[in-house]
């Protein structure tokens, strides 16, 4: 099992929102990568996000981007060994 390159897109664009505040959400321009669109809009039709183009996270999207978040912590703890 592997990710796919959606789903690298999809985990980063998780990745952008500030989990200190639910009040903070994100806007995907339109002249932004096709890839990080595509994430975005596949992301809404999920549940993750409130709009096709960022919004706010839902309660499935918060939790998934909290383990997105902590998985990059985790894997990036020890780089300098």
């Amino acid at each position: 099992m592997s990710y796919t390159g959606e789903n690298l897109a999809e985990i980063e664009v998780l990745m952008l929102y500030d989990l200190s505040t639910s009040q903070e959400g994100i806007k995907i321009h339109k002249t932004a990568e096709h890839a990080k669109i595509k994430a975005a809009r596949s992301l809404y039709e999920k549940g993750f996000i409130t709009q096709e183009d960022g919004g706010y996270l839902t309660n499935l999207g918060r939790e998934a981007s909290e383990h997105a978040q902590f998985l990059f912590t985790m894997l990036n703890a020890h780089s300098g060994e």
